[in-house]
């Protein structure tokens, strides 16, 4: 009975937006429009980072690793949604649902740790510059970096395990824009009690555990500016980090909004905007943030541009 129950449902429709359909080539160009954003944003900041040597810090290396997550962060989601938005029936097969939901959570996760390596990063150089070089060395960079592939890796590959060896029956239709694992447990007709554990247990060290970590890092920064009677080096350290701040406040805001806070609280409607905040909005703003407020990376655009007009 279970295998014939898992045979029934080959595909899921999506729901997708709560859209009128008179609005929907509307919103159709504008999330186009943001996902082609997204794409050239991160695209310049990675090949910045690649071609100007003055960029080739610990920072930077992990700023263009940010902007590869978060290419392929919304990558996962967009192309579907605009495929969607102009078929008559939006649909996705379950193989192709499975392997959206293991994507997602890897490169949500990537970039979460990410954002925790570079505030190690930015706690290091403010606290012990003397010993920044040493500290921070490009070979514990690129472990950093490969340990939280392979975590991440690993936590997605068990959820994704787990998800599928439960049966879905007469209920396909997910009321999300893209197959996220807590929509796809609630048409479950088999026992979630090991999947909903395993998300209660790996909470904490994939999203809490984090999360303190990075208010850890700057309490600590914090606690060493104010010994300093500069204003001008206040005023730089406040510069520097404030690109990081702004990230980490509209990523950690809008997953706290959708997965730390009450389902009973939270409308469909909600949880599906609230969604598009981090999956959409998130990843298109963080190139503009970091490019808008560093002057390094203004420098290294207007470097490369000048020597493409000489060049021509």
């Amino acid at each position: 009975m279970i295998m014939k129950n898992q045979t029934i449902i080959s595909s899921f429709i999506l729901r997708g937006l709560p859209i009128s359909p008179e609005h929907q080539h509307l919103f159709y160009a504008l999330f186009l429009a943001m996902y082609l954003t997204t794409v050239m944003g991160n695209l310049i900041i990675i090949i910045l980072i690649l071609l100007d040597s003055h960029l080739h810090t610990p920072m930077y290396f992990f700023l263009s690793n940010l902007s590869f997550s978060d290419l392929c962060f919304t990558s996962v989601t967009m192309p579907k949604l605009l495929e969607n938005m102009q078929s008559q029936v939006p649909s996705i097969s379950y193989v192709n649902c499975l392997t959206q939901m293991y994507f997602f959570m890897f490169f949500a996760n990537m970039e979460n740790f990410l954002l925790v390596v570079m505030a190690y990063d930015r706690y290091v150089a403010i606290c012990f510059p003397l010993h920044y070089t040493s500290i921070m060395s490009p070979k514990l960079c690129v472990c950093l970096v490969v340990m939280s592939c392979v975590f991440n890796m690993l936590h997605s590959m068990l959820h994704t395990l787990l998800l599928a060896r439960l049966s879905f029956c007469e209920d396909n239709i997910i009321p999300h824009f893209f197959c996220d694992i807590s929509a796809l447990l609630k048409l479950a007709c088999s026992d979630i009690f090991i999947n909903e554990l395993m998300i209660f247990v790996l909470a904490g060290p994939f999203i809490v555990i984090p999360f303190s970590l990075i208010i850890v890092s700057y309490i600590q920064i914090v606690c060493s500016i104010l010994k300093v009677s500069s204003t001008r080096v206040i005023h730089k350290v406040f510069s520097t980090c404030g690109s990081h701040l702004s990230v980490v406040s509209l990523f950690y805001g809008t997953v706290i909004g959708v997965y730390l806070c009450p389902s009973a609280n939270n409308s469909t409607v909600k949880e599906t905007v609230i969604a598009l905040m981090y999956t959409v909005v998130t990843p298109m703003l963080n190139p503009f943030i970091y490019s808008l407020r560093n002057r390094d990376m203004k420098k290294a655009l207007i470097s490369i541009l000048c020597k493409k007009k000489t060049s021509l």
